[in-house]
């Protein structure tokens, strides 16, 4: 959608945007799109409505983007934000049915925070359900002993 309307005032599937769907790759430039255009105008926009009325001590934004979200919750939030990067193989992601996608998987939404980030984690998610397991684990009792 190029203005700021929902989904549905499109007539389109909300839910159906949220799957890895052939539905969603065909709305998906212009969902980029639409969010480059609300970015630009106000860089904060999206990490805003993803903390609106968060009351919980500790909370969990997944899948921010580019580098001004990662500064957003950083300059927001200070030292207690807590960054983690989940990282598979490409070999385990086109396992996943994951295809390169020539001006969609190349784009800042896709690939913004490959660089210029020293993230605080890093999550390998290339199907070993253990070792997965453990790196979480790490994770949330590091997340127990700062509360």
């Amino acid at each position: 959608p190029a203005d700021a309307r929902s989904p549905q005032e499109h007539g389109l599937d909300f839910q159906r945007l949220l799957d890895a769907s052939a539905y969603k790759e065909m709305f998906r430039q212009d969902m980029i799109r639409w969010g480059e255009e609300k970015r630009h105008t106000d860089p904060g926009f999206f990490c805003r409505a993803a903390v609106e009325g968060v009351l919980q001590p500790v909370w969990v934004v997944s899948d921010t983007r580019r580098l001004s979200d990662v500064e957003w919750f950083r300059n927001v939030y200070g030292d207690v934000v807590q960054t983690v990067r989940v990282v598979a193989t490409e070999e385990t992601r086109k396992r996943r049915n994951w295809v390169f996608v020539t001006g969609v998987d190349d784009a800042e939404s896709e690939c913004g925070l490959d660089q210029g980030v020293a993230f605080d984690w890093v999550i390998t998610n290339d199907g070993d359900k253990m070792a997965l397991g453990e790196q979480l684990e790490m994770l949330l009792q590091s997340l127990h002993r700062s509360l």
